[in-house]
């Protein structure tokens, strides 16, 4: 038996509970071994802590789209090797638009998303903190480098070129 071929945890739920087997399977690249009888409640304990410290391992969020750099630990974003002053909203707005570079993103799902309100009706907003974030880009709605406004659906992040 293989197991270490994934990067998708395993916890292997047994009755066998030979102290033999247990070291073969974990040496076989499973991550977790629970002998039965265990509670629901530990074993989705135990599926939460190998996801964290799988996603902890392998995550990097830092998000690079042309010369942008967007680091959402630190909460900061370079352009061309220079700091953006950005406000807070606006830095949540920028991550999330490099998150899916390339993809036309609605203002209503910008909404939800960045501005964490459940419904329409307040795309001006949107505009406005578009607005803001493309003179910090040094661009504007009429010559986008990074900002593209897809009329009617709604914007995409994507690199100058």
């Amino acid at each position: 038996m293989l197991l270490g071929a994934s990067k998708v945890p395993v916890i292997v739920a047994t009755a066998r509970d030979d102290e033999a087997e247990i070291a073969a399977v974990l040496d076989a690249g499973a991550d977790d071994y629970r002998v039965k009888p265990f509670g629901s409640a530990q074993l989705d304990a135990r599926i939460r802590a190998v996801l964290r410290r799988g996603a902890e391992a392998d995550f990097d969020p830092t998000v690079t789209v042309g010369g942008l750099v967007v680091d959402p630990r630190g909460r900061t974003a370079r352009l061309d090797d220079r700091d953006l002053e950005l406000t807070p909203r606006e830095f949540d707005l920028l991550h999330y638009l490099a998150a899916r570079a390339g993809e036309v993103v609605a203002k209503r799902e910008l909404l939800t998303e960045v501005w964490r309100l459940p419904y329409g009706g307040a795309d001006k907003t949107v505009d406005v903190h578009l607005s803001w974030l493309r003179r910090k880009l040094g661009e504007t709605a009429q010559a986008p480098r990074y900002l593209h406004s897809v009329r009617g659906v709604g914007v995409r992040l994507g690199a100058p070129g």
